[in-house]
């Protein structure tokens, strides 16, 4: 079938999609056994040792960000979570029995997925998505980030290795041919099922208007807070572990710090404790000056090491062996470039009057930039957290977290594991909650006959016709 758009050579993106009906048509008859084998050996081609390590040093080599470090924990951390989450589903036949309602739902393949992926985890995400796709037994196609194409085809190489391994068609998984375009890319999204997108804000909107199904995540800029009441030591150390944690190239690193006046002080110091770095009016005017070039993140300063950012920076000497930069900061918006996000180890210091002042403080910096995706406060008064999750436009409130390391998914978070956090219709995104299998499935209801259960009209009406009632003598009786 001949493929919509401009005159372009669609033919390698039409052979790459002909192979995945193929493969697909023959993987739908497999048991819930079956796609469970087929998750194992997709998550053991990533978590298996030498490959994440293998991965991350490719990873950092190709796109010059994070650190092979951490990118082996992260390989390894989220794919045994979303390996622990995908197990404990059912993705084949009957999912779910309601007798009260009569309701039986059975789970169908969606086809074949188109998969976006960014070049800030060009191993982890591409592996990450394909274990949802195959869970649901799906194909998919991986349309990586030319910046990290090299990673990507090595993890889906091994991908494929896995799956022939244990007789199942290596065409399961498959990449977009290189180079990878705007083109080709635009082509898999009109001929795929569904296709996910996760990175840039440009794809997004360009799945969302391909006609094909699509979910795409929103940018972050997470906000979190400290109130008064929280263990500052604590905090500072959660906070440090995620700001850091493969030099913040995740969405969900914390961008911004708001800390309530009564414990500002002894919150910096417990930072400085943890090993941060205060930097002063002078230095953030050069850090303003060389990390973002007109207006745009520097490429070449991004998501490096802090003793690279600190020579980078010229800062002075004290911070010479620190692990990441506090910028104290008041405006928020264009005009202050330090309050969006910043794929660097430099986080914004925002001090508030009170926790009103906080939490207002906050909803400014998310209506600047990532607002639907998440913020965190460090508190042991619950309330306060309610108060956040009731007022704000966020999908996730983090309370007491690393929130890298809990946003998502965490072995003590109830979230589930993933690469791709919905944002909500705040960012407009389809999904607002974390991409999971059940994205990936078609679910189709058998309806068989329940006692009636029809209420009457004075159920349904009389609480109206009581307020017109109402309305009608107090009117009566002016």
């Amino acid at each position: 079938m001949p493929f919509p758009g401009r005159s372009v050579d669609n033919r390698p993106v039409e052979i790459v999609m002909e192979r995945a009906r193929t493969a697909q048509r023959s993987f739908a008859q497999v048991d819930q056994d079956g796609a469970d084998a087929a998750v194992r050996a997709l998550a053991w081609s990533l978590y298996k040792p030498e490959n994440a390590r293998a991965l991350a040093e490719l990873a950092v080599e190709d796109t010059g960000l994070g650190n092979v470090p951490d990118k082996v924990v992260k390989k390894q951390r989220k794919t045994f979570g979303t390996l622990r989450d995908l197990l404990r589903g059912r993705s084949v036949g009957i999912i779910e029995r309601d007798h009260d309602r009569g309701l039986v739902k059975y789970a169908k393949p969606m086809g074949v997925i188109g998969a976006v992926t960014p070049s800030t985890n060009p191993g982890a995400t591409p592996v990450n998505k394909a274990m949802m796709a195959i869970k649901g037994r799906n194909a998919v196609v991986i349309a990586p980030s030319p910046l990290g194409y090299r990673t990507t085809e090595r993890a889906v190489n091994l991908m494929r290795a896995e799956l022939e391994a244990i007789g199942f068609p290596a065409d399961l998984v498959q990449i977009l041919p290189a180079p990878v375009t705007k083109d080709s890319t635009e082509a898999l999204m009109k001929a795929c099922d569904l296709v996910v997108v996760t990175g840039s804000q440009d794809n997004v909107r360009r799945a969302y208007s391909s006609g094909t199904p699509a979910i795409g995540v929103g940018a972050g800029n997470v906000p979190v807070m400290i109130d008064e009441t929280a263990d500052l030591d604590a905090a500072a150390s959660r906070i440090r572990d995620s700001k850091i944690f493969d030099n913040a190239t995740s969405c969900s690193s914390e961008n911004a710090l708001v800390i309530v006046d009564a414990v500002y002080d002894a919150a910096i110091a417990a930072l400085e404790r943890a090993g941060a770095y205060r930097c002063t009016p002078e230095e953030k005017d050069r850090i303003a000056e060389r990390l973002w070039l007109r207006g745009k993140l520097n490429r070449d300063l991004i998501a490096r090491d802090a003793d690279v950012l600190a020579r980078a920076f010229d800062l002075s000497d004290a911070a010479t062996g620190k692990r990441f930069f506090l910028v104290e900061e008041r405006g928020v918006g264009k005009a202050f470039p330090f309050s969006g996000e910043k794929l660097a180890v430099v986080l914004t210091v925002y001090r508030a009057r009170d926790f009103a002042d906080a939490k207002a403080q906050v909803a400014a910096i998310l209506d600047h930039q990532g607002k639907g995706h998440s913020c965190g406060i460090h508190t042991t008064d619950m309330a306060r957290a309610r108060e956040l999750a009731e007022d704000l436009d966020v999908v996730r409130v983090l309370v007491n977290f690393a929130h890298t390391f809990g946003n998502g998914g965490g072995f003590n978070s109830g979230l589930g594991f993933t690469l791709s956090m919905g944002c909500g219709s705040w960012q407009k995104n389809s999904i607002s909650e974390n991409l999971s299998y059940r994205h990936f499935l078609n679910i189709t209801h058998l309806v068989t006959p329940i006692p009636e259960d029809r209420p009457s009209e004075r159920d349904l009406f009389g609480p109206h016709w009581d307020r017109i009632r109402h309305v009608e003598t107090q009117e009566a009786g002016r």
